[in-house]
């Protein structure tokens, strides 16, 4: 008589951390090498050396993979900053992103160009990038006014992160060199903080 048990089905293991980490950090590689519009998911598999169906089980698509790449390598873990002051608080950010100012710099204005005409890209990279490091600065400026140090939420709060992000871009455009953490501190204490504390 046959066995008509069902067969058990297949358990794939799940990704652990250090692989998954392993897949972002060479699509970073590869991104960098290639740009975004270049990247495919095949080369990123061929280089990772797994197969596009396990990139397409984690990530949705080139998009999610990007953006989940960016945030997962980031030079600064902003949530994990708390000097007790808001100057030391913006100043440990800033000089931790001087680091990679250099590499990250074309990257990310590269992105942010084809970002204006692909949406998916624009709007993953809001959510899974963005969103998250403002959120984290912003807790900055809340602790500061919890602490005292400022009397209330400042009106400027609400561009703290396009003046961050403009500082980083910017430099290489106007002045022909990456801001290195001379002047990032000079631009929060020059430009960042007189806006926090008297708006």
């Amino acid at each position: 008589m046959p066995d008509e048990t069902p067969a058990s089905p297949v358990r794939r293991p799940r990704m652990t951390p250090q692989r998954e980490l392993e897949l972002l950090t060479t699509t970073v590689e590869v991104l960098r090498e290639v740009g975004y519009e270049a990247l495919t998911m095949d080369a990123v598999a061929t280089r990772a050396h797994c197969s596009k169906a396990t990139l397409y089980r984690q990530w949705s698509g080139k998009p999610q993979m990007v953006a989940a790449a960016l945030y997962a390598t980031r030079p600064v873990d902003a949530s994990a900053i708390d000097t007790g002051t808001l100057r030391g608080d913006l100043i440990e950010f800033v000089t931790t992103l001087a680091t990679q100012t250099e590499k990250d710099t074309a990257l990310i204005a590269g992105l942010a160009h084809v970002a204006l005409t692909d949406a998916a890209l624009g709007q993953t990279l809001r959510e899974t990038l963005f969103d998250p490091e403002q959120t984290h600065v912003r807790a900055f400026i809340d602790r500061a006014v919890e602490r005292g140090e400022l009397p209330a939420q400042p009106a400027a709060a609400a561009f703290m992160p396009q003046l961050l992000f403009g500082a980083l871009l910017s430099r290489p455009l106007l002045e022909g060199a990456y801001p290195d953490p001379d002047y990032l501190v000079r631009f929060i204490e020059a430009a960042i903080l007189p806006a926090l504390h008297h708006s």
